[in-house]
């Protein structure tokens, strides 16, 4: 078979000229776009330019029509006389060239007043006001639904010699004490608006026009008889009750291509071929500074990830895991090729502790279906290689690539095992504290219990001593027997009071449980009576119990009643304290107790004190902060902590001396929610006071 001729060469001069035809091309299509460019540049640039103006003066025309409206405002200040009115209104039309007129009008709109501008004829001569104030008749209306001023639509009046004017009304509301008594109505003409609202500048080769929707001109103003509708922006001034279009048309044409094209190609011919070139080299170096500059950056984001302690995870759409960094190797014990590609139901992460593999996969499936957005900062449980389960903090984000498209999660994980030791650590020295602080309460009430029971027990002493003797005459007659059986009665009643008094320290320091009951808010108040009663017997101090009635009223609270108790015991020991240096028989120390709403019960202990000072006020729940001289500073800290860890809140406020003087100290606790108390509280429909809200 024959060998298919080769195409003949093309000539040389062709494949010289090829180059050159394609260069002269490149620059005629660079020198067509370059003038398009600049012409299409200025335009927008003039264009811009009457957007600009057009915008000022359209903001310079809202606020003139805002000063009139409160000028027009200020003449019904006071409710002026007629006269003072008059003379107001009348300064007003002297200063403000756009108002032409300014009316009174009743309720039924009958007009009443008028004062018209110093600077024209009447405008209402050829045509009378009462023909043509249906348009302010409307503005009054949308006025009074308003409750303030309205603007109506614009109206052409005639003039003399066939002339006219577009007005437009403004109506305000006038109200005598407090009750619509009328209106007063004012005219705008809009050529006159143009004139005095808008700067020089900004009618400087401009044709300022009011236009209707359809183009119609209501109203212009500028340094040109006509623009040239090239150039033409609009904005719209919106009034109470109506709106006005204002049209700015600029004096300038289209560009000139003349000027511009020898310019265009002065500069296209002389910088083209070197341009390229420049393009060129600066491309080729700025692509070299971008590589070095992303090598860069990656290995600086390896460094820091490799050098964080917080564990960083990756994952897919999918919930595979792409991404672990040696932090999170770390803190889970495993490596990052025995992590990458895990997280699926069939194999699941080892992290995982088996026995919430099941819970795991269910919400991460939730999650993954975009059923819920990520939570940030959840805490959860992961489990080490050696199996040792610890917490976490998860914060997750949303992972974007390049495009912006959702491609997975990121996630930063912080082990709070060793938080979680410092705040066990914490609780179980604040038990030891509240316990300190109990037996220290204690230690100062020895005296005062030492004195409480000798009386009991001399009582019990002088009672055994007559019954011996009564039994050692012989003579036990009936009367005898009466005596030695209610000496013998006063024994056991003695005793009994003893004992109580006894038990009552030995029940507040050795109690330890911290459980959660439902208790009768008056039984706690009751349980640290003894105690509180030795104090205020050894002071002269008169207890008051304010509780409800009847019992099936009292409210009940959850709560852990050893620490309330010693919140009580602190608070009504502070207040006896507080009462020492008033007279005995004002010296008295009420126990209150409110339900103010279904959920909470409040406590009171209220002492008739001199106060709190301001400066110990600022310091008075500090820890270690006291007043007294052999205090430790704990006790109203305490009370504090013990009621927030109720869920509750404790204040305090000094009382006036109209309700006695004094300190009251107030605590909210949980109230139980089926008791009758909360039943009643809630069909009262009442609230928590907000300064309580725990």
């Amino acid at each position: 078979m024959p060998a298919e001729p080769l195409p003949p060469p093309k000539p040389r001069s062709l494949r010289r000229a090829l180059p050159w035809v394609a260069l002269v091309g490149l620059l005629a299509v660079a020198q067509t776009a370059l003038v398009r460019l600049t012409l299409d540049y200025e335009s927008s640039q003039a264009q811009e330019h009457v957007e600009r103006t057009a915008a000022a003066a359209a903001a310079e025309v809202k606020q003139s029509f805002g000063r009139d409206l409160q000028n027009l405002q200020a003449l019904l200040w006071n409710d002026p006389p007629l006269s003072q009115w008059r003379i107001d209104t009348s300064d007003l039309l002297r200063s403000r060239r756009e108002l032409v007129r300014i009316e009174r009008r009743a309720l039924d709109f009958e007009l009443l007043h008028a004062v018209d501008s110093p600077y024209r004829r009447p405008v209402f001569t050829q045509l009378p006001r009462e023909d043509i104030d249906v348009d302010a008749e409307v503005a009054c209306s949308t006025a009074k639904r308003l409750s303030g001023p309205a603007y109506s639509r614009s109206y052409f009046v005639p003039l003399a010699g066939g002339l006219g004017v577009e007005l437009l009304d403004v109506c305000l509301p006038m109200l005598t004490r407090g009750e619509l008594s009328g209106y007063m109505v004012a005219s705008y003409a809009l050529q006159s608006v143009l004139v005095e609202a808008t700067t020089p500048e900004n009618r400087k080769g401009h044709e300022l026009a009011f236009v209707e929707g359809d183009g119609t001109r209501l109203a212009r103003s500028g340094s040109i008889e006509r623009g040239r509708g090239v150039f033409v922006a609009q904005r719209i001034i919106d009034l109470p009750g109506t709106s006005l279009q204002l049209r700015l048309d600029s004096a300038t044409g289209e560009p000139d291509l003349i000027p511009n094209l020898a310019t265009a190609l002065v500069l296209g011919l002389s910088l083209a071929l070197s341009a390229v070139v420049l393009l060129l080299v600066r491309d080729v170096r700025k692509r070299a500074e971008a590589e070095s500059s992303l090598a860069e950056a990656l290995a600086f984001r390896k460094a820091m990830e490799d050098s964080l302690v917080t564990g960083l995870r990756a994952r897919d759409l999918d919930g595979r895991i792409t991404y672990v960094n040696p932090a999170f190797c770390e803190m889970v014990g495993f490596s990052a090729p025995e992590l990458i590609g895990k997280m699926t139901a069939e194999d699941p992460p080892p992290y995982w502790p088996p026995e919430m593999v099941a819970e795991y996969s269910r919400r991460q499936q939730v999650r993954l279906a975009g059923e819920a957005p990520p939570r940030e900062g959840y805490e959860t449980v992961f489990m080490r290689r050696s199996g040792e389960r610890f917490p976490v903090m998860v914060f997750e984000a949303p992972l974007v690539d390049g495009q912006g498209r959702h491609t997975g999660w990121m996630g930063a994980m912080l082990d709070i095992s060793a938080q979680r030791r410092v705040e066990e650590l914490s609780r179980q020295q604040h038990e030891k504290l509240q316990a300190t602080a109990r037996l220290a309460t204690v230690g100062e009430m020895a005296s005062m219990l030492s004195h409480e029971l000798n009386q009991p027990l001399a009582a019990i002493s002088s009672y055994a001593t007559g019954s011996i003797n009564l039994m050692q005459d012989g003579s036990v007659d009936a009367d005898t027997q009466r005596m030695i059986r209610q000496a013998i009665e006063r024994i056991a009643e003695q005793a009994e009071r003893a004992g109580r008094v006894i038990k009552s320290v030995h029940d507040f320091v050795r109690r330890r449980e911290h459980l959660r009951e439902a208790i009768r808010a008056d039984h706690l108040i009751e349980t640290v009576m003894p105690l509180v009663g030795l104090q205020a017997r050894k002071s002269g101090t008169r207890i008051e119990i304010d509780v409800p009635r009847p019992p099936a009223a009292m409210p009940r609270v959850v709560c852990d009643r050893t620490m309330v108790e010693q919140v009580l015991l602190n608070l009504a020991r502070n207040g006896i304290q507080a009462m020492e240096e008033v007279p005995r028989e004002h010296r008295v120390l009420r126990f209150q107790v409110r339900q103010p709403h279904p959920r909470w019960v409040e406590f009171s202990v209220i002492d008739h004190g001199g106060g709190v000072a301001p400066e110990v006020a600022e310091r008075l729940f500090t820890p270690f902060f006291t007043t007294k001289s052999e205090g430790m500073g704990l006790g109203l800290s305490l009370c504090r902590t013990v009621v927030e860890q109720h869920g509750g809140a404790l204040v305090f406020e000094n009382l006036p001396q109209t309700q006695g003087g004094g300190t009251q100290f107030r605590f909210t606790l949980a109230a139980e929610a089926n008791s009758a108390a909360s039943r009643e509280a809630a069909a009262a429909g009442v609230r928590p006071e907000p300064h309580l809200n725990p």
